[in-house]
């Protein structure tokens, strides 16, 4: 299952994002038969909310979004036109914001980032249950 969604780069789109997000896991669940944990729901809507909030502080420009869920995991997928790729400061629990990429890095299973020819794709796997599947 995938869909994707494009965004102005307003600020309005961080909230449009989540509730995509949302909706889309929804519709794994129901219409799917997916098992989506409230948790999954949860960190989803978190991870969107940082990645797309990042974009629009440090990229100019759309945002694209594309959500993949297989049977155990969804990926959020977000591209901006910005070809830097964002960096985790170290640990600092008196820092006042920016925290976005310690955040994703800590609820996410795996995080990728690559370059693109114009821009950059920073894709984030979350579990969609509580447990972790057997190995």
């Amino acid at each position: 299952m995938r869909a994707g969604y494009a965004f102005d780069g307003d600020s309005s789109c961080i909230a449009d994002a989540r509730h995509h997000a949302t909706a889309f896991l929804e519709t794994a669940r129901t219409e799917y038969r997916l098992t989506v944990s409230d948790r999954a729901k949860d960190l989803t809507a978190l991870v969107v909310s940082e990645l797309v909030t990042n974009v629009l502080k440090y990229a100019p420009g759309p945002v694209l979004m594309e959500l993949r869920a297989t049977a155990e995991t969804v990926d959020v997928v977000v591209w901006d036109s910005d070809p830097t790729l964002p960096t985790s400061r170290a640990p600092d629990p008196g820092r006042i914001g920016q925290h976005g990429m310690e955040i994703v890095k800590a609820v996410t299973e795996e995080l990728f980032i690559e370059q693109e020819p114009v821009g950059k794709r920073i894709t984030a796997r979350l579990a969609l249950t509580d447990t972790p599947s057997p190995v």
